[in-house]
């Protein structure tokens, strides 16, 4: 597992990209197209559980398309924490994919709609709920650091 630090400002696009799947998965959640859409995004929370939120589609995009247009990152962070996020993010499109498939509406619109919520959190307001939970239970961790803590035998960064 990489923990070589990441620009705070990929989780945070990966967030609103997630949040927008949320949004279209949940508007059309019980048909098939709506089940296929939280599919996905249980697939794209699996792939940065499995691979690290280094190795995602959304990594990669914020990487080539989006950072190189943005200025200094001014924060970095330990990949860990988003990577436990992304796992109980999986954990809740789960959830809601078997309410949805087993046809209890109401428990699939509940894990989907507190996925959503967690995103946007994210997204908007930099708050990682995952994350914080992975503070809380891997106490003492320091998982933001400024650019200047950051060793220069760092070659690579990834997003």
């Amino acid at each position: 597992m990489s923990t070589t630090p990441i620009d705070a400002r990929g989780p945070q696009l990966n967030a609103a990209l997630t949040s927008l799947l949320l949004v279209l998965a949940l508007a059309t959640a019980t048909t098939p197209v709506g089940v296929a859409l939280l599919a996905l995004q249980a697939a794209l929370f699996l792939t940065a559980v499995v691979l690290g939120v280094q190795r995602t589609p959304a990594a990669w995009l914020f990487r080539h398309v989006v950072r190189p247009r943005l200025g200094p990152a001014q924060r970095w962070e330990d990949p860990r924490p988003p990577r436990f996020a992304q796992g109980i993010g999986l954990a809740f499109a789960l959830t809601g994919l078997a309410g949805f498939v087993l046809g209890t509406a109401w428990l699939g619109y509940a894990a989907t709609g507190l996925a959503l919520v967690a995103a946007v959190l994210n997204a908007t307001l930099q708050i990682c709920l995952g994350c914080r939970i992975y503070g809380i239970c891997h106490l003492p961790q320091d998982t933001f650091t400024t650019q200047e803590n950051i060793t220069t035998d760092t070659k690579e960064v990834a997003a």
